[in-house]
């Protein structure tokens, strides 16, 4: 029951966005709605999330719940692979352009001019030894380009 009220904990102290990538009952983003608009940390703040726990018991499978919230925190070995693989993917894409062509039979709505655009100012980066703007934008496109293919074949982005 504690562990479930700590899931429950967890979950009130997300921030709204990331709240609404978790696929929760209805009852229970409501209570954690509620507690989330509470600012002060008294009795009443304790009885939400008391209430939270009671609400998570009735759920028939909390482990999605589980996952998804270890996804968030970056603790899921699904997700640390997933995040390995795109550093992999750009690593390659900044040693050798013919990678570009890789990535466009795998996603093929990609936006290879973009792409090829944020390759070559990365590269003139790390030769004029700036901050890696540019090496960073690549993996977040990278990353968006996964998460968009993730839902156009139907995967969640946490099971993997």
């Amino acid at each position: 029951m504690e562990e479930l009220q700590a899931v429950g904990e967890e979950l009130v102290e997300l921030a709204p966005d990331r709240l609404k990538k978790i696929d929760l009952p209805e009852d229970l983003r409501a209570a954690v709605r509620t507690a989330q608009r509470m600012t002060r940390h008294d009795e009443a703040r304790r009885r939400q999330l008391q209430y939270i726990g009671r609400v998570m018991r009735d759920i028939e499978d909390p482990e999605p719940i589980r996952k998804a919230l270890a996804a968030l925190r970056g603790d899921s070995a699904e997700e640390t692979g997933r995040l390995h693989r795109i550093e992999r993917l750009r690593t390659a894409l900044l040693a050798d352009e013919a990678v570009l062509f890789g990535i466009a039979e795998t996603y093929p709505a990609v936006d290879l001019q973009r792409l090829r655009s944020l390759r070559r100012a990365a590269l003139s980066e790390q030769e004029q030894g700036k901050s890696p703007r540019n090496y960073r934008a690549i993996f977040q496109f990278l990353k968006g380009l996964e998460i968009l293919d993730d839902r156009a074949t139907g995967k969640d982005g946490h099971d993997q």
